[in-house]
């Protein structure tokens, strides 16, 4: 991997005690758990809805392979707004990997962060700090215990 490619990856890893195919499900079924309450993951589309009822389709799912990973389109700007040009989306790979029938290991990589343009680099630090990836990636761990 190039250097570039490293600098705009975003690598997080964790074991949880479930089964690879509980692991899967509630990472995937459970979404609105893991990040507030409005978001859900539904009809290969990720988005939130408002109070109002509006809807804003903020991922699309990309490759959704049960129970062994699901991949879904980034479609948030370096600035926190819907990115509507499909060149300028990163992309977030999520594997399940069974470390034992109860245990699994969960890899979260985050990649094309470069491709957002002009700040980039800003963006890559939110989901990478403490209230990015690894917030949500505890709030799913939580979930399954």
């Amino acid at each position: 991997m190039t250097t570039q490619a490293q600098a705009a990856t975003v690598r997080q890893e964790i074991v949880v005690e479930a089964p690879v195919d509980r692991a899967f499900r509630v990472f995937t079924e459970q979404m609105d758990k893991i990040k507030p309450r409005e978001h859900n993951m539904l009809g290969g589309r990720i988005y939130d809805r408002g109070t109002d009822g509006s809807e804003c389709e903020w991922a699309g799912v990309i490759a959704y392979e049960p129970p062994d990973r699901v991949v879904f389109s980034w479609n948030v700007s370096p600035y926190w707004q819907i990115e509507t040009d499909p060149a300028k989306r990163s992309e977030v790979e999520v594997r399940f990997i069974a470390e034992s029938p109860e245990r699994t290991r969960v890899e979260l990589e985050h990649r094309h962060l470069d491709r957002h343009g002009d700040g980039w680099e800003g963006l890559r630090d939110g989901v990478a700090a403490p209230d990015g990836w690894p917030l949500y990636l505890q709030r799913y761990t939580d979930l399954l215990n």
